[in-house]
């Protein structure tokens, strides 16, 4: 088989991908791969399902500018394509006076970001959520809820009717770069590519690898663990309710999220992983783990995250302490309302000294671009991150920008069009 363009990865963010990138090259032959017998089988169907508003990222940032684009291409997208979904608000509840404290600095961040957001006291907090205590919180109207995987299903569709390929449960077992082609070796044979952008989420750094592109980061599993609520408990919120978090912390902590189905979840925490798509506590893979441990990165990071890894660790083994967390602001839980729910897995980038990686990260060769890091609200901020990729990708490659001239260049370099 021969393509123009080969993108690895089936998640929300490599079809965003593809679907821009079709829409700029609208001739080439563009070939999607996943490992997996469908789409979005991990990060993009494994999460809360919140179409954030932008609260927590410095202005200015790829994550801030993402967030708030991806907000409104998220909702139009939806619309568009007749997908359900909701901007029910969250609120972000301070329980204590340090919380009360750092929800000024939340506020003040907010307002730079551009963000329509209120101040409330604990008396307009209990009206406004009756079952939730606190001593104040921040109201983000713009915030919602959506089901991930039925926006990527309908972008996948939208570009196979583009005239695009997916092609799924075809496993990339290396890639080999030459001077006119990517040469892809898969479970089911081989792929000469003219160009290749992977979006492949927990295996991006072994991609990269194979490109020699991996020697200052490695993923690193997270996995966030879910409840769910009994159907006696689907009314306790109107809003999504989420902690003040703790800015020595990476995560944000454990929240309630009303979802799409009607029904709301507690979570998640965030426990290291034994495999990397592992989402049950007994999982375990020994290549992920060698892998691991054989990393300095990993090494600094639980140095330097030592005493909230085991406060993690702690929540994952003992309900009643995850539920701790959830009574700070609603108290009328019990361990009986923590019902079963599927964990997410989230991939996290480390750079050798421990470093967490927050933003994104992109990597490159002549032919071929790596998107190595894509971390929370890459979901919500999926549509603006796939045409920054394929505009990323484009100068990259140095191709033309316009469509009708890219077609050219591709003709004139054996591409098939």
């Amino acid at each position: 088989m021969q393509v123009d363009f080969t993108i690895i990865g089936g998640g929300i963010v490599g079809i965003s991908t593809a679907l821009h990138l079709i829409e700029r090259q609208p001739g080439a032959s563009i070939l999607v791969l996943d490992k997996e017998q469908v789409l979005a089988a991990h990060q993009t169907g494994h999460n809360s399902g919140v179409i954030h508003a932008g609260v927590y990222y410095a202005p200015g940032s790829l994550k801030a500018r993402f967030c708030r684009e991806g907000l409104v291409a998220t909702k139009n997208f939806c619309q568009q394509h007749g997908l359900p979904f909701e901007t029910c608000g969250k609120l972000i509840v301070a329980t204590n006076e340090i919380e009360l404290a750092r929800m000024g600095a939340l506020y003040k961040r907010a307002q730079e970001n551009g963000l329509s957001i209120e101040r409330l006291d604990d008396t307009e907090l209990r009206r406004r959520e009756p079952r939730i205590v606190g001593k104040g919180a921040l109201f983000v109207s713009e915030t919602g809820i959506v089901d991930y995987t039925a926006v990527t299903q309908a972008m996948a569709e939208d570009f196979r009717v583009a005239g695009g390929v997916i092609e799924l449960g075809n496993a990339v077992l290396n890639i080999r770069e030459e001077p006119e082609t990517v040469i892809l070796e898969t479970e089911t044979g081989t792929i000469r590519s003219r160009y290749l952008i992977a979006c492949a989420g927990l295996m991006a750094d072994r991609l990269a690898a194979m490109c020699g592109l991996a020697d200052d980061f490695q993923i690193v599993p997270f996995r966030g663990e879910y409840f769910r609520l009994p159907p006696a408990k689907d009314d306790i919120v109107r809003h999504l309710i989420y902690p003040v978090p703790d800015p020595a912390l990476p995560f944000l902590g454990v929240h309630l999220t009303r979802m799409i189905g009607g029904f709301v979840t507690v979570g998640p925490n965030a426990v290291l992983a034994m495999k990397r798509e592992g989402y049950r506590k007994s999982d375990f893979n020994l290549r992920d783990v060698a892998q691991m441990v054989s990393y300095r990165g990993f090494w600094n990071v639980l140095r330097r995250n030592l005493r909230s890894g085991i406060d993690e660790m702690r929540n994952s083994l003992f309900k009643r302490q995850y539920l701790a967390l959830c009574q700070k602001y609603c108290p009328e839980l019990t361990e009986d309302d923590l019902l079963p729910y599927p964990a997410g897995v989230r991939a996290q980038a480390v750079l050798p000294d421990g470093t967490l990686v927050h933003d994104f990260l992109i990597k490159s060769t002549a032919r071929t671009m790596h998107v190595c890091n894509a971390p929370s609200p890459a979901a919500t901020s999926a549509m603006p991150i796939g045409k920054y990729i394929v505009e990323t990708a484009m100068k990259n490659f140095q191709l033309p920008s316009d469509s009708s001239k890219s077609q050219s260049a591709l003709l004139a370099h054996g591409g098939v069009v």
